[in-house]
């Protein structure tokens, strides 16, 4: 399975959406941007997206509201970690109220990878963070166990977030 994105005006990207309405896609905004996601076992109809392998999946994009992403740069020695770490997860996140998704996305063309959760509202994501579940899920973070001690990163990493359209 794949993943594209792409951004652009948000009546642009609702045009290709509307268009094409038999393909799992998601169209996402904030403020000032907006992204469409294309989901496939096959090509996708987007002209010039990001592409991502799909790595690790649960959930249904359909009941989303709320998109984060959290985008880190990994460097080539640090893939078969980085990605270990995460076919090793505890997925609590799925029991989460409020949870829709979840896609780990493995870069095809960069350095970036993306862990996309998709939740039915923004209060499901901030009520997430601050259960036991996020707690177990990062227990290693800022230890010597933990992969964000490790040199595999070249710059930080960050977050974006979305109000998905329905």
């Amino acid at each position: 399975m794949n993943m594209y994105m792409t951004f652009g005006t948000e009546e642009y990207l609702e045009g290709i959406a509307n268009q094409n309405s038999s393909e799992k896609m998601l169209l996402m905004h904030t403020d000032d941007k907006a992204m469409l996601i294309h989901e496939t076992a096959g090509e996708t109809v987007l002209k010039e997206p990001k592409k991502y392998e799909v790595l690790d999946a649960a959930g249904h994009l359909e009941r989303a509201g709320f998109a984060v992403l959290n985008n880190i740069p990994v460097t080539e020695e640090g893939r078969p970690l980085f990605e270990q770490r995460f076919k090793e997860r505890a997925r609590m996140i799925e029991n989460e109220p409020g949870f829709a998704a979840i896609r780990v996305l493995r870069p095809l063309r960069d350095d970036t990878y993306v862990i996309l959760t998709l939740w039915e509202d923004e209060a499901s994501f901030k009520n997430w963070q601050q259960s036991k579940a996020y707690e177990h899920a990062h227990k290693k973070r800022g230890t010597s166990d933990g992969v964000d001690q490790k040199s595999i990163f070249p710059r930080a990493s960050y977050v974006t977030t979305y109000q998905v359209l329905k």
